[in-house]
């Protein structure tokens, strides 16, 4: 009798242990500090970003499951969904807010909290934008990085008129980013100066980059300047696609959609920027204050020259600008 009662105490004991045993880990995994990252495209479009924020924070000792938590809100390309989704990791009590994928994340982060810890990333000058007062002194409660890919529309619209110097330039633009007119009115001034203006094409949508081939059937452009929107990074595949299809050719603004395909790119390196973030989320996790955080700004911007894809146009890269470029793929 008495064998059996130690028995049934000893079962009881592993069943209330093996019971017990989750509860603990779920209660020691809520005692991490949770990031919140918010951002504007999706996690399959954003995937290597990501990795690259990873890499920043394990630079700083954090390791998501080990000692810190990391809840993920995508806005799937849909920009107005920012604001709720910003609004629900302030209500899940998240210790700091990733806001990437264009100044718009920031802005939503902003405007639901004035307390909890930003970090952005943007290719937008987040002064220019009234996110921060100051780059070296950014204060309250946001810092971050910024490639100021906004502000080098003038010098890809240059680089695309050395390489088709009489042809009929388009921009194509996404007229839900909040900030495209600061890109759209340094291309028009930079058009504005060589006598040659600029189209303006406006896609916003899966649906209206779908009817992108019904466009260049009435009406071809003779070289395409993408806007540098997340947006157009997330559909990079298609856009590169229909572009090839009717020949033309195309800047860009990030180094990928050249390696994916697209003719040419000028700009800061996005992953880079984005394992800096990580690396400033830590920082923040390790007792650093966002306003005592200054921005941080690319030291160097890369030209990218797909040599390939020039051959397929038919065109000839002139020596001069594959001097210049950082980087050929043949």
């Amino acid at each position: 009798m008495q064998l059996d009662q130690l028995n049934r105490r000893a079962f009881i004991a592993v069943v209330g242990g093996t019971a017990a045993w989750p509860l603990a880990a779920r209660a020691q995994q809520s005692a991490m500090p949770i990031i919140g990252f918010l951002n504007s495209a999706s996690p399959a479009e954003w995937a290597r970003f990501v990795a690259a924020f990873r890499s920043g924070l394990k630079e700083t000792g954090f390791i998501e499951g080990q000692n810190v938590a990391i809840e993920f809100r995508w806005a799937e390309g849909q920009y107005a969904r920012l604001p709720a989704l910003a609004e629900e990791l302030v209500r899940r009590g998240v210790f700091l807010i990733t806001a990437t994928g264009g100044i718009m994340s920031a802005q939503a982060a902003r405007a639901a909290t004035a307390s909890i810890p930003i970090v952005f990333t943007s290719g937008f000058d987040p002064v220019a934008v009234g996110l921060v007062p100051s780059l070296n002194k950014p204060a309250g409660n946001v810092t971050g990085v910024s490639f100021f890919a906004a502000q080098l529309s003038a010098k890809r619209l240059g680089i695309l008129r050395e390489l088709v110097p009489s042809a009929a330039i388009t921009l194509l633009m996404n007229p839900s980013n909040p900030n495209a007119s600061v890109e759209l009115k340094d291309a028009q001034s930079a058009a504005e100066t060589v006598g040659q203006p600029i189209r303006v094409l406006n896609v916003s949508s899966k649906r209206e980059l779908d009817d992108l081939s019904a466009i260049f059937d009435r009406e071809r452009p003779g070289a395409l300047l993408v806007g540098s929107d997340p947006f157009f990074i997330a559909q990079r595949n298609q856009l590169i696609a229909v572009t090839a299809r009717y020949a033309i050719p195309s800047m860009y603004n990030e180094r990928q959609m050249v390696v994916d395909g697209g003719l040419l790119s000028y700009g800061a390196r996005i992953a880079d920027g984005y394992h800096q973030a990580g690396v400033y989320a830590g920082k923040i996790l390790s007792g650093a204050k966002p306003a005592d955080l200054p921005i941080v700004q690319p030291t160097r911007f890369e030209l990218v020259i797909n040599q390939k894809t020039a051959k397929t146009l038919g065109l000839a890269i002139p020596p001069a600008l594959l001097a210049l470029a950082d980087e050929v793929i043949e």
